[in-house]
C-alpha cells in the first residue's frame, strides 16, 4: 500500500529510481573447425527442444557488387531457391515443410544467410539440401529472367511505391563517394534490367563456395555425429579453385561538411544530419551504441523528446548508429512538422549530436541504455535461430566467435566518458553530412 501511494503521489519516478546493472546470462557452449574444402563449422547443443536449427553464411553482400552490377547478392537469394541438380524449383522449401521444418534467407550489405528448422532427425536431409545447391545450383536463362522480375517487384513495393522508402538509399547514396555502401542491396532497376545470365553464374563460382562460408548449427545433437554429417554431405563440395577478392574501395575520410537539397515526391519534408563512424566490433563502436540508444531509442529517447513533444517541430524522429563490417554511419532523421522549416529542424539535431560533446549523458541515461543493451542481447539469444546468428555474426563479421560472449562485459563496463569521447571523436562538423529531402510535385501541396 505504501508502495502504490508513493507511486500515486509522483515520489517514485523513473527520473529518480537507481537501475540496477543487468545480470549476465550464460555463455555459450560451441566447437568450431574448418573442413577440407574451406568450410567453417561451428556446432552448438541444446537438447531443451528436438529441433535443430541450421545456418549457413556467405561472407557475400551487396558491397562485394561491383558498379553497374549492384543487386546481385539480394538476386541470388531468390536464386537459391530455384533448383539445382537434384531439388526441382522451390523443391528446397516444400521438402522441409513436409516434415515439419521450415527455410528462409535474407540478404544485408556484409552477408547472405540461408537458414533451416527442422526436427532433430531431419538434419542429415537439410545438409544434403544445402550441399547441393552449393555444389550444382541451376542457373538457366527463364529462371534467371524470372527471378530478376521478381525482385524488380519487391523493389516496387518495398522501396520505389513507399512514403519515404527511398530515405535510406538516398542517405547512403549522398554520403558515400566510393565505397559499396553507396548502393543499396537490393539493387537499381537499371543494373537488374542489364544484368547478364554469365554475370550471374560467374557471382555464384566467385563466391558460393565453401572456403566463403559458415555453417552453424544449433540444437538437439551429438556433436561428433552432426560433425560426420557435416563431413559427408559438405564435405564433398568441391574446394574453389578461384580466390574470394575482397578489394572493396575503402571510403576517403570525409573533409568538409556536406549540405545536400533534394527534391521527392513525398508528403513532408524530411531533414538527415549524418556522421561517417567506425566498424562494427571497434572499441569505438560499443560506447557509439550507447550514444545512440540515448538520442533516438524510442519515444524517450533526446531527439524525440525534444524535436516532438518540447519543440514539435517534426512529426516524427528517430536515429540508427549503423555498425557493420566496414566503417558506416551515425545518423538522425526527422520528418518535419508543417509550419516549421527545415533548417530550424536541422539546427536542433546537430545541437542535441552536439550535446554529447559537451554534456556528459547522465549515469541514469548510461544505465538505462546498458540495460536496454543487456535485454536485446539476452532476448536476442532465446532460440536457436537466434543463438546460431550471434555465433554465426562472431565469426564472420568480427573473426572471433569469442566475441559472441565477450561483448556482454563491454557494454557493462562502458562509461560515461567512453560516450562523450565517442562523440568529440565523430561529431565533427568536418564529418557532417546535413541532407534535406523537399516535397516535389503534387506531394508537396497536400
Amino acid at each position: 500500500m505504501l508502495a502504490a501511494a508513493l507511486l500515486v503521489s509522483g515520489v517514485f519516478t523513473a527520473a529518480t529510481q537507481p537501475l540496477r546493472a543487468a545480470s549476465r546470462p550464460p555463455k555459450l557452449q560451441y566447437e568450431i573447425t574448418s573442413l577440407p574444402n574451406g568450410l567453417t563449422v561451428v556446432l552448438s547443443e541444446d537438447h531443451s527442444t528436438p529441433i535443430v536449427h541450421v545456418q549457413l553464411v556467405y561472407h557475400v553482400g551487396s558491397k562485394n557488387e561491383k558498379p553497374g552490377r549492384t543487386g546481385f547478392a539480394h538476386l541470388f537469394e531468390h536464386l537459391m531457391f530455384k533448383g539445382s541438380k537434384n531439388v526441382q524449383p522451390e523443391a528446397h522449401t516444400s521438402m522441409l515443410a513436409s516434415v515439419g521444418g521450415q527455410s528462409n534467407a535474407y540478404t544485408t550489405d556484409d552477408e547472405t544467410v540461408f537458414w533451416e528448422t527442422v526436427p532433430s532427425q531431419y538434419l542429415p536431409l537439410t545438409l544434403w539440401l544445402e550441399a547441393d545447391r552449393m555444389a550444382t545450383l541451376r542457373i538457366d536463362k527463364d529462371t534467371f529472367a524470372n527471378e530478376r522480375d521478381v525482385v524488380k517487384e519487391e523493389r516496387r513495393m518495398r522501396v520505389d511505391n513507399q512514403p519515404y522508402g527511398r530515405l535510406n538509399e538516398i542517405i547512403y547514396d549522398q554520403a558515400f563517394t566510393v565505397h559499396p555502401y553507396k548502393h543499396a542491396t537490393i539493387g537499381s532497376m537499371e543494373d537488374l534490367q542489364a544484368a547478364s545470365v554469365e554475370d550471374v553464374r560467374d557471382f555464384y563460382r566467385t563466391f558460393y563456395v565453401p572456403v566463403n562460408a559458415t555453417m552453424v548449427i544449433v540444437g538437439d545433437f551429438d556433436s561428433a555425429q552432426a560433425l560426420q554429417l557435416v563431413n559427408t554431405y559438405m564435405g564433398r563440395v568441391p574446394k574453389s579453385d578461384r580466390a574470394v577478392p575482397r578489394d572493396i574501395p575503402q571510403e576517403p575520410p570525409q573533409t568538409k561538411e556536406k549540405r545536400v537539397t533534394l527534391q521527392e515526391p513525398w508528403p513532408l519534408p524530411a531533414v538527415v544530419v549524418g556522421y561517417h563512424v567506425i566498424k562494427d566490433g571497434n572499441p569505438d563502436s560499443y560506447p557509439l551504441h550507447i550514444a545512440a540508444k540515448v538520442l533516438s531509442d524510442g519515444q524517450t529517447s533526446r531527439i524525440y523528446k525534444k524535436l516532438v513533444y518540447e519543440k514539435q517541430m517534426a512529426v516524427a524522429a528517430f536515429g540508427n548508429a549503423n555498425l557493420i563490417e566496414d566503417p558506416n554511419l551515425f545518423y538522425a532523421v526527422a520528418i518535419v512538422q508543417p509550419g516549421h522549416t527545415t533548417e530550424e529542424v536541422a539546427d536542433a539535431l546537430i545541437v542535441e549530436l552536439d550535446r554529447l560533446k559537451t554534456e556528459p549523458i547522465t549515469d541514469h541515461e548510461l544505465q538505462r541504455s546498458k540495460n536496454q543493451f543487456a535485454r536485446d542481447y539476452i532476448m536476442g539469444r532465446e532460440s536457436n535461430q537466434q543463438k546460431a546468428g550471434q555465433l554465426s555474426h562472431a565469426v564472420v563479421i568480427h573473426h572471433d566467435i569469442k566475441t559472441a560472449d565477450g561483448e556482454f562485459e563491454i557494454f557493462q563496463n562502458i562509461t560515461v566518458a567512453d560516450v562523450q569521447r565517442v562523440a568529440k571523436t565523430y561529431f565533427r562538423p568536418e564529418n557532417r553530412l546535413v541532407l534535406t529531402l523537399m516535397p516535389s510535385g503534387k506531394a508537396g501541396a497536400q
